[in-house]
């Protein structure tokens, strides 16, 4: 039963129970804040190519957050936005959908407030997230369909969970003004390069959060910079990109996880973008291997994409003779992936031939003409 509010010496209404959600939050919040301070911003690493002098190339590694992908910001933003708008309470479960990012940074975020989180995920997603979700105290909710999740999502929210909905709330929970978003942090580490403001920043569309940030961004500082969003061939944003239709739907589906949706999330936002670039499966997966190899180190399938979007982006601008920089987004670890994306036998099941987008993608830094895999004749 709650306690009855009552009136202290100083005339101010007091209500204990309210007072101790109140001592709460604050202390959620400050959690947030140190967490926040802790944290080193992720790299910006610089690659040139043969075939494209004159063009930079940047790819920011948001793969070296302390929960491997670039949702870790999102996460922070989403428990902030639930925190300051009263929705998060001291014990409540967390519950998002999630096809395995999101979900690794939340429950991460939550076992540090000491909540308990589910993920609502496909049954279909990579086993090494959902590994890592349940390492970090979370419970999986598999569903086989994954257009079921929200509905899930939505069941467990019925039954009393915190729904952080990062479908529908990333686009406002993110401050794209400042406050150390991803855009912000880019053009802060380009500000001593040769070209600090890039021609093209490239990114996936997962909730939508992150090129609303960006585009928002970009125009908010009167950049000149354009927005590309990388896209699997055939998905919900392409469709409804072309033709301005929130309702839009897929007309194909996607190996590549965190992007390529099935349907128009609310958090797309259609003007901010400049350019859509639809990369077929087997392109984002060569793309993911070739980056090992000049980088060092994993990444996953939506990285590829945006590397090959970068490179037909830097093909348009040689044939205008146009000189410059393209910054792209190193979205996850590709040791997540190394039972699917990274496992041949996996590739085969699927029917996945990387071998001829990997000969166009290695024509395409030497030559810097646009990739184009061609099949040898039967």
């Amino acid at each position: 039963m709650n306690a009855e509010p009552s009136l202290d010496n100083t005339f101010r209404l007091v209500n204990p129970q309210r007072d101790a959600e109140r001592r709460w939050v604050h202390t959620a919040l400050a959690k947030l804040q140190q967490e926040s301070a802790r944290s080193a911003d992720t790299h910006l690493l610089k690659l040139n190519f043969p075939g494209f002098h004159g063009i930079d190339f940047y790819f920011k590694d948001e793969a070296s957050h302390p929960t491997g992908s670039l949702k870790h910001r999102l996460a922070r933003s989403l428990f902030l936005y639930a925190l300051c708008n009263g929705r998060l309470r001291d014990g409540q479960t967390v519950v998002d959908a999630s096809s395995g990012s999101t979900a690794i940074s939340e429950a991460w975020f939550a076992r540090m407030l000491g909540l308990p989180f589910i993920a609502v995920m496909p049954a279909s997603t990579a086993p090494g997230k959902i590994r890592d979700v349940q390492a970090l105290g979370g419970e999986c909710d598999l569903v086989d369909d994954p257009a079921q999740v929200h509905a899930r999502a939505a069941q467990h929210a019925a039954r009393g969970a915190c729904h952080l909905d990062q479908f529908g709330l990333a686009e406002r929970a993110t401050d794209w003004r400042g406050n150390n978003n991803i855009a912000e942090s880019i053009i802060g580490q380009l500000a001593l390069e040769e070209e600090p403001e890039p021609e093209w920043i490239v990114c996936g569309a997962g909730t939508g959060g992150t090129s609303a940030t960006i585009g928002r961004y970009l125009r908010y500082r009167r950049l000149h910079s354009r927005l590309c969003v990388a896209e699997p061939a055939g998905s919900g944003f392409v469709h409804g990109w072309r033709t301005r239709d929130p309702r839009a739907v897929a007309s194909q589906p996607t190996l590549i996880e965190g992007i390529g949706r099935p349907r128009v999330e609310p958090g797309f936002l259609f003007d901010v973008v400049d350019r859509v670039v639809e990369v077929p499966d087997s392109a984002s997966i060569a793309a993911a291997w070739l980056l090992e190899e000049l980088l060092g180190r994993r990444y996953g399938g939506s990285s590829g994409t945006n590397f090959v979007a970068c490179l037909q982006l830097a093909a348009s601008m040689r044939v205008r003779g146009e000189r410059g920089s393209i910054v792209s987004l190193l979205c996850d670890r590709g040791e997540r992936y190394a039972q699917t994306l990274f496992d041949p036998s996996w590739l085969a099941a699927y029917g996945i031939d990387t071998a001829p987008w990997d000969a166009a993608l290695r024509a395409s830094l030497a030559s810097g003409t646009t990739p184009v895999a061609t099949r040898p004749a039967a």
